[in-house]
């Protein structure tokens, strides 16, 4: 069957990455037949969801609770501390790292059914795993998490986006691929479906309901500009080419309500010469997250950050954004021998801007585009002011720190004095955008006067008012497979006059 040749359909999904799936699966398990549009061909098809790293942050209490989502041997239950993250701990996290702007309802949406949620993705076939690799750490024999977070999509963003797509075909669940949603057909005060664009033919689609999940606006330079500031038409995008705000446009020629941090967005420290867009071949390797054991530098050799500010959980979503604040949009991560054992994965790929020296003064002589004498006295000055004598811990925020720096490091410092040296150079990378449509807890978009609009949904990225300035790592994620699949139960139940 041709895009075309689909007239009616009970819920029309615009969007087909993990947001837009969940839907999908939620609306035919509530009784309704959905259709998926995505406007990538099929061999970029997922959205954003191919290229995430794949962690998740839920509520977990109990090791019932953690067994729930994850399958666990008796050798793990006996070796590994997984500890607890509460619900009182995730809301925390989120208004913390939010200042506290994060909607209310919407964030104990989020936190009461992130674990409920991934539970019933296990009953679709998507697979989960221990979050070894960068959450935690081997002490005194025994593997302690940190951070508030256990647990991975098995296989990260790619095979999640695998398992998504078998979970819709096993459901009979169509997806248009190379269709693109143009706006939305409003008729007496509700939205009754879609007109759509493939093969340069438009055409519509009559639907009881829509729901939008085609995420936000970041691959799209000029609102990257108009709302996240000058300069950011120069930024990198860590994912796909296809988010370009279309969906959040489309309902905003309606009246549906702009809601959320329109001048925020997920950014991440990203490695320099990385592609423009997301390269599929190399996934979330060009992130570089182990900043939190480095000290980074900029243009004039300076720092310009408190790299041990907290755990990159709750830092690396928003340093990005500082590093496009710097000279020439860029920084070095400085890293010495002593820490090369804690440098996550993405340090070691070959696509990597990387360089290496046996002597500080070498190093400066390397770091492209870096004031070399001020590199130099920063590394002086920093050395001097480490607080040598507090014990130095990577699984807790271990107060060793510095004294007297303009730019305090609060946590993990370490002198770097022991070659050889190693440097990575980042930019920043958009991830995704804060900026949204407003909605309801059941995902019914809200129109400017504060009333929902009959027919309209949305979940993913495209829903404003969850995050501001930052996020918790493992949260976005989480947060559009909980939207998406109350969105698609939404969605249904009025497509079906059930609600």
């Amino acid at each position: 069957m041709k895009p075309g040749d689909i007239k009616n359909a009970d819920v029309v999904i615009v969007g087909a990455g993990n947001a837009a799936a969940c839907a999908a699966l939620a609306a035919k398990d509530a009784g309704a037949n959905p259709v998926l549009l995505e406007t990538a061909p099929e061999s970029e098809r997922g959205g954003n969801t191919f290229f995430v790293a794949g962690s998740t942050r839920w509520v977990f209490n109990t090791v019932d609770d953690i067994r729930e989502v994850l399958d666990l041997s008796d050798e793990e239950l006996r070796t590994v501390d997984f500890g607890t993250y509460s619900r009182e701990d995730f809301l925390d996290d989120m208004g913390r790292v939010t200042q506290y702007r994060c909607d209310p309802d919407l964030t104990e949406t989020l936190v009461d059914n992130a674990r409920p949620t991934l539970v019933w993705m296990r009953t679709k076939g998507i697979r989960f795993e221990p979050m070894y690799k960068g959450q935690s750490q081997k002490i005194d024999g025994r593997v302690k998490f940190f951070g508030g977070q256990i647990c991975n999509f098995w296989g990260g963003g790619p095979e999640l986006s695998a398992g998504l797509f078998r979970a819709l075909e096993k459901a009979g669940i169509p997806v248009c691929y190379d269709t693109r949603a143009k706006s939305l057909i409003y008729e007496h005060g509700k939205v009754c479906g879609v007109v759509a664009e493939h093969d340069g033919e438009d055409f519509a689609i009559r639907a009881k309901s829509v729901v939008l999940a085609c995420g936000g606006f970041q691959s799209n330079a000029e609102m990257r500009t108009r709302y996240l500031g000058p300069g950011y038409e120069l930024a990198k995008v860590r994912g796909t080419q296809h988010n370009n705000g279309a969906g959040i446009q489309m309902a905003l020629d309606i009246g549906a309500m702009p809601f959320g941090h329109w001048s925020g967005a997920h950014a991440v420290g990203w490695d320099r010469n990385a592609t423009p867009y997301g390269d599929r071949r190399v996934g979330d390797g060009f992130q570089k997250h182990s900043f939190i054991f480095s000290i980074m530098v900029n243009a004039d050799g300076e720092r310009f950050v408190d790299e041990g500010a907290d755990f990159r959980n709750f830092t690396y979503a928003k340093y990005g954004h500082v590093v496009q604040q710097q000279p020439g949009m860029f920084a070095w991560q400085i890293f010495d021998q002593k820490v090369d054992h804690l440098l996550r994965d993405e340090y070691r790929i070959r696509e990597v801007t990387k360089v290496t020296a046996n002597t500080l003064e070498e190093l400066a002589g390397k770091l492209d585009g870096v004031d070399p004498k001020r590199f130099l006295e920063t590394v002086k000055a920093y050395n001097a002011a480490v607080q040598q004598d507090v014990p130095f811990s990577p699984v807790v925020k271990d107060g060793r720190g510095t004294d007297g720096l303009p730019i305090p490091k609060t946590n993990w410092a370490n002198t770097i004095d022991t070659p050889p040296y190693q440097a990575y150079a980042v930019t920043c990378g958009v991830t995704f955008t804060f900026g949204g449509l407003r909605i309801t807890p059941d995902c019914n978009v809200q129109n400017v006067g504060s009333r929902p609009m009959p027919g309209l949904f949305a979940a993913g990225e495209m829903v404003g008012g969850l995050f501001y300035f930052n996020y918790p790592s493992g949260s976005g994620l989480v947060s559009g497979a909980v939207f998406g699949k109350i969105a698609g139960t939404s969605a249904a139940r009025h497509a079906l006059g059930q609600g």
